[in-house]
């Protein structure tokens, strides 16, 4: 299986302050991955880091097989806008397009063509299940469906990772399940590679992979394997405690 990502002796200081320190960590195609730790373990950093938004301080970063350090700032933007889609927490919609302008907008800006467009939009929407509101505005719909309006965005360009910086933040209880349920069901049906970034137990639960981080390196992984959700959740809770942190 191919590798999305791979970093080799990872660090990012800030000045004197070490934020993350030797990273060694490969993600691979199609998986869902979330990154977990107390604040200030560098999780942010660390996305932000495999994402090219920041750079990195020391050690080596691969994406799908391309060195970081043999990129230039302009092909760092184009693989950044071409393989990577990203979900925030605050949605990041345009309040003055409708839903579907705002899902197609990566598209817009890369000039596909219509009927290609749309040929995208249709099966991404259904698996959303927000076909009922894509002539709607940011305005007039739900935070649940903002955000699942986001996730489309995100995966509409076919990227080879999609970054998901605490997603269900934002949502009640009820949105933030149906999110994650519906971010599964891109991952297994369109085999979108998923990292996502969360403080909480029951999100990444949801998830097949669970990294844990800690004063900046890695300290723990557990996999879902065959696992049932609820006992996987029970599993992160109890690795959790064992860290020192505290579960949610």
């Amino acid at each position: 299986m191919q590798n999305v990502i791979q970093t080799k002796n990872l660090s990012k200081n800030y000045g004197t302050t070490t934020v993350l320190k030797n990273i060694d960590l490969t993600i691979q195609a199609g998986e869902f991955t979330a990154i977990m730790g107390p604040s200030g373990s560098g999780k942010s950093t660390l996305m932000n880091v495999l994402s090219t938004i920041d750079r990195f301080s020391g050690g080596e970063v691969w994406l799908e097989g391309k060195s970081l350090l043999d990129l230039k700032k302009k092909s760092l933007r184009q693989f950044r806008q071409e393989r990577m889609g990203f979900i925030f927490q605050d949605y990041n919609l345009l309040d003055t397009l409708t839903v579907k302008e705002n899902i197609l907008l990566p598209l817009s800006l890369r000039k596909f063509g219509t009927e290609e467009m749309e040929s995208r939009l249709k099966p991404i929407v259904q698996a959303l299940n927000i076909e009922a509101i894509v002539d709607k505005y940011p305005s007039e719909i739900s935070g649940g469906q903002k955000q699942r309006t986001a996730s489309a965005r995100a995966i509409i360009t076919k990227p080879a990772i999609v970054f998901a910086d605490e997603p269900t933040g934002a949502l009640d209880s009820r949105s933030a399940t149906q999110l994650l349920e519906q971010l599964v069901g891109l991952n297994e049906t369109f085999g979108t590679t998923i990292m996502m970034v969360t403080h909480d137990s029951y999100a990444a639960s949801y998830c097949k992979r669970v990294i844990f981080l800690r004063d900046g390196g890695i300290v723990n992984e557990i996999y879902a394997g065959a696992q049932v959700q609820k006992t996987f959740y029970d599993r992160i809770l109890e690795t959790q405690s064992l860290m020192g942190g505290k579960p949610r």
